[in-house]
């Protein structure tokens, strides 16, 4: 650990000059240092504490980083300025997302309903373009411990759908969607689902891809990068790991 002198002097050299300007100077000697940063020295996300306490309700029970958590959290209340639909999330391995989700829609008054879609039984739909899925990943995880999650948390009435989406529940949703949370990992799995979902989006309704750019998931950013010149959506992305596509009208 760090003595408390030391800390303190590294503390005040970082106040002193700012910490985008120290990560500034250190990415220009070495990149590899510091790597991609959020230039940012606004925390939004703890000033907010229903998300604060939304977030540590979630912690145990996502792989989800808590800067990604907050921008489900802000797409949620920006969803409910569309016209009306439900939302939804595919691949909820452990509910910690969908928790955030139910939570922000309560909390920004977005209506609709809110469907979880999952195998509960692991990754499917690998192929040649997911470099390291192959199958059977995050099965440690059941729509009875999604369930307890939620209601443990006063998440009241979100919809579990148990088996492949689309092709095994896809028909239990029966209105338009506003917003929809692809985390599934691999390529063609995201690709059904955007099939999909397109004609039911409503406009300027959210497409969110979790895992863009990560080093795991090569066939979903593959993925999100043809929709760049989709003329359907307009595409968004940042360095935290999500592609977001909004549906043009």
């Amino acid at each position: 650990m760090m003595p408390a002198i030391a800390k303190r002097v590294v503390g005040g050299v970082i106040k002193s000059l700012g910490p985008r300007r120290m990560l500034n100077a250190i990415r220009h000697a070495d990149p590899r240092l510091v790597g991609p940063y959020v230039a940012s020295d606004y925390p939004k996300h703890l000033h907010d504490p229903a998300f604060v306490s939304a977030l540590k309700a979630a912690r145990a029970d996502t792989l989800v980083d808590e800067l990604r958590q907050h921008e489900l959290w802000s797409l949620v209340q920006q969803a409910g300025k569309l016209a009306p639909g439900d939302i939804l999330e595919v691949g909820v391995w452990r509910g910690g997302t969908g928790l955030i989700l139910g939570k922000a829609m309560a909390h920004f008054g977005v209506g609709g309903q809110l469907f979880l879609a999952d195998t509960f039984s692991g990754v499917v739909k690998a192929g040649a373009n997911d470099n390291l899925y192959v199958g059977g990943e995050h099965a440690d995880t059941s729509a009875a411990h999604v369930q307890g999650l939620l209601e443990r948390n006063g998440v009241i009435g979100a919809r579990l759908l148990v088996g492949i989406f689309p092709e095994d529940t896809a028909d239990q949703i029966p209105g338009s969607l506003r917003m929809v949370h692809i985390d599934v990992d691999v390529q063609q799995s995201a690709r059904d689902i955007v099939d999909w979902t397109i004609s039911r989006l409503v406009p300027g309704g959210l497409i969110v891809f979790d895992d863009y750019g990560a080093a795991s998931c090569a066939g979903v950013t593959r993925l999100c990068e043809e929709y760049e010149t989709d003329q359907r959506f307009t595409f968004l992305h940042n360095w935290n790991g999500h592609c977001v596509l909004i549906k043009r009208a």
